[in-house]
This record gives C-alpha cells, structure tokens and sequence, in this order.
C-alpha cells in the first residue's frame, strides 16, 4: 500500500517596502561534499529593484520602483538588457539588438527567508555591452544551498545606455551625466541593504562578487564613499580593470560619440531619449563598427565601460587607492584564451602574430614599435618553451592577451592591496583546462563551477561533469562562501590558505591536475616583461600610494 503523497509546501512570500512577492520553492540537487540530503531554495526572480530606465528617465539617475498593492508574481527570470544579439569580438560585422530596458531586475535565492544568512552579490559580465542576470549559468540556487547563502544576481544598464557622458544629459535631482549602468549597481547594493532582511538576509553582511566588467564593478563599488559601510568583503574575479584606451571612452571621446549619434539619429542629444532603443543601439554599435584602429575616437578601442566623471570614477582603477576590504582576488591561468578561442585563422604563421599582436599593443596604446612586437613574440615563446606549454602562434598570441589585458593587473593590483590595506587579500589562480575548440583556462571559466552549473548541457562538453569536475565545484563554493561567512576562505578539499602577500608562496592553485596547492603564483616572468615594457600599472615597489 503506497503512502499519500506529501503536500508541497505553500509558495513563499517576503514583504518588502515596495509590496509583497510570491516566489517558487527549488531543489537544486546536491553537489560534491554537500552533507545530507538536497536542500531546498526559495527563489524570487525578476524583482524589480528601480523604476524602469526609459522614456525620461533613459539617462538618468535610478528612481525607486513605485509600490504595488496585493502579492506580485516573483517566479521568471527578467529578460535580457537590450544589447547586441549575440557576443562577438569587436570586429565582428552589426548584430540585431535584443531585448527590452524594462528587465533592470533582481533575482533572489535563499535557504529560507526566515533567518539572517550572509549575503552574497554577483555582478555578471559583459565587456559592460552585454551579459545578462537571466543566463542559466548564473542560476544561484545551488550556490545559495551549497554555501547557506543570500544569492543575488541583477541586471544593469549597457552599452550607451548604460556607460557614457555628456553634460546635456545631466540628471535634474543627482547632477550626475555618465555612468548610467555603475548607478544602477550602487542602487542595487543600495536596495539589498534595505530589502535583504525579507529574504533572510544579513543587510551587515554583503558580499560583493563579479566577473570580468562585473569585477571591476565590484573594484569601483567597494571604493564609493557613498558605499562605505554597506560592503563588507569583496570577490573580484577576472576583473576587467579599466583603463583608456581599450576599455573606456576618455571623456572628450564620449562627448562627441553622443554627439555624433545623437547627429546620426537627428536629435540633439536630450532628443537621444525620445529614439527607439534598438535603433539607438544600431546607431552606436555602426559608429564603432571598424576595427579598433579605425574607430572615429581613439579611446574605447576594445570595449566602453565607465567613463571618468570626476565623481563616481574620479580616476581609472590603476591611479586610485584600493579597496581597503577583505578581498578574493581570482584570475585564471589563460584569460586570452576566451578572445582567440576559433576566433583566429588556423594555422596561424609568425606573420600573422607578429601583425595580430601589433594590433594588439596599439588598441593598448603602446604604439607601433616593431622592436616591441618582436620582443613580445620572443619572451612568450621562451617562456612557453621554459615552461612546457604550446608555443604555436595561437596559443601565444592568447597568453599575450591574457596577461596584458588581465592578469598583469589583477597581479600587480593585488599586490598593491597587500601592501597598501589593512585587510587581507587572497589571490587564486584557477587552472581548470577546458575541452577543445576551447583551450587552457580561459576569461570566465570559473562562472559555471562557482555557480554549480557546468553540468548544464552548453557546458557540460568544455567544462566536464565528473566527479573532478563536482569536487571543484564544492571546493570553490566552499572558498566563496566560508569567506562570506567569516572572511577566511577554507574547504575540507584545499589545503590552509594564507593571506597574500608579494613576495611569496601563498596563492592557491586551484583546478590544476595535481589538484589544490597553495604556492608561488606561477607564470611571473610574463607579468615582468609588461613591467618592462612600460604596461601599467607599474609594479609595486614603483608605485606610489595612490597608485
């Protein structure tokens, strides 16, 4: 005689300023090292934390969102900022925009709203243009299970929406003009701290984490005046540090960008807020539609993020102190790999390098020196031979762009903060290999393993699903979440990890073969050759201390 099935469990409801939301009750399923049985997540998806960014408020500073009587629906993702279709390289020909401005919206999962869990805010990636809160990769159930953790994933503002400046768009209540997108993370953090505690959150209690953009959005968002107090650690992965000329519009560049579109679409520039959203993407995306060293303006050469304002981004990251808060400083072993990955001809001869990589050091602004090129091809390739590591033109050619785009920065930021705060760093060096086209361990990598969702049938074949694959997984949730919880990132799985510091063997190497190590961090024969050859920022017993 089989015995009457349970009843479920009604949906949860939290109260907020705003009004009630009625979420949906989740099993995420165990992952490695998970003890007992699967746990169960209430979700709260596609919350809206901010009016909607359109119409006249297109360009300007985040409004409240207004209240709303009776119990809204909080049970489906928001739908994607609207943005190109599809990610490409920034040579790739015009994709049709998709999706709405109306999806500036939250998602909540939590063990139980009942309860005050540490808190834990992730701020996804994009090259500031793309990304979504919405991808399955970042579904924070099993992270919020797996770590008794508050997960909170949100959209923002991109593209010229979100990252620009022009003193005619000046907001009438804040005086702000720029940095549209960055507002809505501050209004985030902002909202969490006043709504979490509905959700079963810790308000005291934030952590602020990101990928790529969304690492340096973390960087940024920990060094606001406006913020302090409300942030207490921070978990910064693959930042994308920015800097002019690749990843951001000088201020007199993005004055005449909104200029020139606002000419382009027949407006004046406040008239730029009457303009269809997708033909104002267009517009923007033809305007920098040549190669780098084509574009109308020499700065935002690879991507547009944050511009200088002389308030919210006072100076680019590498000329500011640092954040003086506990920080999780990841990168991974081949960042470059995630840009040159099926994206360059096979085979590819020295010729081709050495053209590739001038490119390259111009869209940096190193100029044109072929003695520089030269010298750059030779040291990798010495490097990779000394190392054992490919030393074909495509895998150099990623070790280039990884290292000077990402990692020399992350290291040497680092570095700076073990130096410069009181709080303790440390910096992890992730080198889980992916299955081929991909190759080594590329720029957002680590997503799908901090999440738990790299058994996800798009993942699954370049991440792998078996048990190696579990047990990282368990062991980076482990890392992020105790360092949530206590500030001290520890698992059953790595060894003790100590606190960063320049001169020695303390970073953790995680995904490698030989599994969990804490040792020197390898590879920094190629980070002293970007110090050399004049890259920033200058290592730190050069740099001053504001950078």
């Amino acid at each position: 005689m089989t015995s009457a099935a349970q009843p479920q469990p009604p949906p949860p409801v939290a109260h907020t300023r705003a009004g009630a939301l009625r979420g949906t009750v989740t099993a995420p399923g165990p992952t490695a090292g998970s003890p007992g049985r699967p746990r169960t997540v209430a979700a709260f998806l596609g919350v809206p934390y901010l009016a909607p960014p359109t119409g006249p408020l297109r360009f300007a500073s985040p409004r409240p969102h207004p209240p709303w009587d009776g119990i809204r629906p909080a049970d489906r993702k928001p739908r994607a900022f609207v943005q190109p279709s599809a990610p490409a390289p920034v040579t790739a020909p015009i994709r049709a925009p998709i999706g709405t401005e109306d999806t500036v919206h939250a998602n909540i999962w939590t063990p139980d709203i009942r309860g005050s869990r540490p808190v834990l805010v992730y701020i996804h990636g994009g090259g500031w243009q793309a990304g979504t809160a919405a991808s399955p990769t970042f579904d924070g159930a099993r992270l919020a299970a797996h770590g008794d953790l508050v997960v909170v994933t949100f959209n923002y503002r991109l593209g010229p929406f979100g990252f620009g400046l022009h003193e005619q768009l000046a907001d009438p209540g804040t005086e702000l003009c720029a940095n549209w997108g960055l507002q809505d993370q501050i209004a985030l953090v902002e909202w969490v701290r006043t709504t979490i505690a509905a959700f079963g959150g810790d308000p005291e209690n934030i952590t602020l984490c990101g990928t790529s953009a969304g690492g340096s959005s973390v960087w940024q968002l920990a060094l606001l005046p406006r913020l302090r107090g409300a942030i207490r650690r921070i978990v910064p992965i693959s930042a994308g540090h920015v800097w002019a000329p690749a990843y951001a519009l000088e201020p007199a560049d993005a004055r005449t960008a909104f200029e020139a579109l606002a000419g382009r679409l027949r407006v004046d520039v406040p008239g730029l807020r009457t303009v269809d959203a997708e033909r104002l993407l267009t517009a923007w995306q033809d305007y920098f539609a040549n190669a780098p060293d084509g574009h109308p303006v020499a700065s935002g050469r690879g991507y547009r993020g944050p511009v200088v304002d002389g308030e919210l981004v006072p100076a680019y990251d590498i000329h500011r102190p640092v954040p003086d808060l506990p920080a999780l400083v990841v990168t991974t072993a081949t960042e470059g790999s995630f840009y040159t990955a099926g994206a360059l001809p096979h085979p590819c001869d020295d010729a081709e390098l050495h053209t590739m990589v001038g490119a390259h050091l111009r869209m940096g602004g190193a100029g044109r020196s072929e003695q520089l090129v030269a010298e750059t091809v030779a040291h990798y390739r010495a490097c990779a031979r000394e190392e054992g590591r490919g030393s074909d033109p495509v895998s150099l050619f990623a070790e280039i762009v990884g290292d000077s785009m990402f990692r020399h920065q992350i290291v040497r930021l680092a570095e700076r903060g073990a130096r410069e705060s009181r709080a303790p760093r440390f910096l992890m060096h992730f080198e889980h290999a992916v299955r081929p086209p991909g190759f080594g361990t590329p720029h957002e990598a680590t997503s799908p393993f901090l999440f738990g969702t790299h058994g996800l049938p798009q993942h699954r074949e370049i991440f792998g699903d078996g048990p190696g694959e579990r047990r990282l997984s368990a062991t980076l949730m482990d890392l992020v979440a105790s360092f949530a919880h206590t500030g001290v990132p520890r698992s059953e799985h790595a060894p003790e990890w100590p606190a960063f510091t320049p001169d020695g063997a303390n970073t953790l190497r995680l995904g490698g073969a030989a599994g969990p190590q804490v040792a020197a961090l390898p590879k920094a024969a190629q980070l002293r050759f970007w110090d050399s050859a004049g890259w920033h920022p200058a290592p730190v017993e050069r740099a001053g201390a504001g950078g």
